[in-house]
This record gives structure tokens, C-alpha cells and sequence, in this order.
């Protein structure tokens, strides 16, 4: 349902059962699926792909090129996935030459004023709280929680579950399934409330809290804590995931708070 108040270019994709409220715009090459509402005074630019029952409020900016002097005007996109909610006045820059997209994962809530910059890759259910901002090039994992105003350097990997602190500046790599915090930023413990939330069982967050314990807690550096951690415990998915991480980590990972300076 389109208002009168509303422009849609001719070259816009739209499913029959989208709402589309007063004094927005979108424009040409953009693709919204079945059930989505667009608040009014929302802007959807070229390269947009939205997915079923998104909510996008009031002051949003999907899709806008990016804001980066190497941008050439290369066919970019934003993709968003289904079910994920766009706050008031979030921007979310498509992406350039390096991944060509920025994404958005389904069930996805993006809080007012939070900043989604270009090639940023971003999984399912996570939640990013006002005013949180991400640079360029940033890929997030699944479930991952930004508390408010914080800001995360490009470039930065952030795992699945993890939890950050609000007022943090991410300038590492934060590993998955812990609680970041702290300035410098640092590892305070894993996300136990968040785990549990989403039915890992005791043993399981025992297993991973003992993980970290000899990455962060027992002097070692990265490659000692690896070869022990491999060598003492039993090979589970959670294991090789975080260790995983940590081999392919290029900015490196946040210290724990006891050596954080």
C-alpha cells in the first residue's frame, strides 16, 4: 500500500503487501519483500535489498553511497535480511570495491542513530543499541549485543555471542562468546546471561569459560594458549570456532583486563 505522499521510482521492485507510508522515497534498483512497513520521511537509495516483515522507522537512510574518498560509483548493494528491525534515523552505506556489499542478517534489531558503514558484514539476531557505530570493512557474527554509543574501528571482527559494553571503542578483535568491557577494551568474562538465554546448557559454558581461562587468565601469549588448549581439550565445535578466530584475527584480539595496558 503506497500513499500518495510517497515516491517509489518505476524501476522499484515492491512486494504487493508493503506499507509505505508518507513523504518516502525510494529510489531505482531497490528490492522490498512481502510484509516489510517503511515509516515515513525514510530514505531508500540504489542498491537496496530488503528481505520480508522488515520494520524501518521514521529518519532512516538505506543504501546511501559510501563514505569513503576510494568510492568510484561501482554497482554496490545493502542487503537486509527478513524480519529485521531499522530504527529512527539509522544510515546504512552500501558497499565498495573490496566486498560489494554491506549486510544486515535476519532478525535483526538496529537501535535509533546507529551508523552501519560500507563492506561492513553483519550475521542473524544480533542487537545493536542507539547511536552504535560501525566502521568500514567490520564483520559481525551472529547474536552479537553493541551496547549503546559504542564505536568499532574498521576493519574489526566481532564473534557470535559476543556482548560489548556500552561507551566501548573497539579497536581489536573481540572473540566469541565473551563479555567485552573496560578502557582499553577487555575481556571481563564470557556472555554466561546471553548463553544461557539461548539454551547452551552448564557444561557447555563451563567448557568455554575454561577455554578462556588459559587464554586470559594464566599468563600465557596466544600461541602457547592455543597449542595447551588444543592439546588439553576435547575438540568441540565452540572449541575450534574460538580458536579458529583467533588464528584468522588480523588486528589481533583484546587482552584481558589484567594486561589490557
Amino acid at each position: 500500500m503506497n500513499q500518495p505522499l510517497a515516491y517509489v521510482h518505476p524501476g522499484a521492485k515492491i512486494a504487493k503487501n508493503v506499507v509505505i507510508e508518507p513523504f518516502t522515497t525510494i529510489h531505482n534498483n531497490v528490492i522490498i519483500g512481502e510484509g516489510t512497513w517503511i515509516g515515513s520521511n525514510v530514505t531508500i537509495m540504489e542498491g537496496a535489498r530488503i528481505g520480508k516483515n522488515c520494520n524501518i522507522f521514521p529518519g532512516a537512510v538505506i543504501s546511501a553511497t559510501p563514505q569513503d574518498l576510494k568510492f568510484q560509483g561501482e554497482e554496490t548493494i545493502v542487503e537486509i535480511g527478513d524480519n529485521t528491525t531499522i530504527r529512527e534515523c539509522v544510515t546504512i552505506n552500501r558497499g565498495t570495491v573490496d566486498r560489494m556489499k554491506t549486510v544486515i542478517g535476519k532478525n535483526c534489531l538496529i537501535m535509533a542513530y546507529c551508523h552501519i558503514a560500507h563492506d561492513c558484514i553483519v550475521g542473524d539476531n544480533c542487537i545493536f543499541s542507539n547511536n552504535s557505530t560501525l566502521a568500514g570493512h567490520i564483520t559481525v557474527g551472529d547474536y552479537v549485543v553493541l551496547a549503546g554509543m559504542t564505536a568499532v574501528h574498521q576493519f574489526c571482527s566481532i564473534g557470535n555471542h559476543a556482548f560489548v559494553t556500552g561507551g566501548s571503542l573497539v579497536r581489536k578483535d573481540v572473540p566469541p562468546y565473551i563479555k567485552g568491557a573496560r578502557e582499553p577494551l577487555s575481556y571481563v568474562g564470557i556472555n554466561s546471561v546471553g548463553l544461557r538465554r539461548r539454551g547452551y546448557s552448564a557444561e557447555k559454558i563451563r567448557e568455554i569459560q575454561n577455554i578462556y581461562r588459559i587464554l586470559y587468565q594464566k599468563n600465557y601469549n596466544n600461541t602457547q594458549a592455543i597449542e595447551i588448549i588444543e592439546a588439553e581439550m576435547e575438540a568441540t565445535p565452540e572449541r575450534d570456532e574460538i580458536l579458529q578466530f583467533i588464528r584468522d584475527s588480523q588486528r589481533g584480539i583484546m587482552k584481558g583486563y589484567f594486561n589490557a595496558g
